[in-house]
């Protein structure tokens, strides 16, 4: 089975925020984000935007295209 766009950035999103030793209240303080926003993220229960694909890609110091990756 597939999966779709949001379930492979939702689990990338989860993969690099444990790589960098963050906790989502942690990274929604970071990026100024409101505190339950990564969980939603992770979660698949919210759209995420370019704007905040680029400010996660500058904190984990990754290309976008790896938020996308399989």
């Amino acid at each position: 089975m597939n999966q779709s766009l949001r379930q492979r950035i939702a689990k990338n999103v989860q993969k690099y925020r444990i790589q960098n030793g963050y906790k989502r209240e942690a990274l929604s303080l970071l990026l100024g984000w409101d505190n339950s926003y990564i969980s939603k993220l992770e979660k698949q229960h919210v759209n995420i935007t370019i704007d905040k694909l680029e400010q996660l890609t500058n904190v984990f110091e990754i290309d976008i295209t790896d938020l996308f990756s399989k």
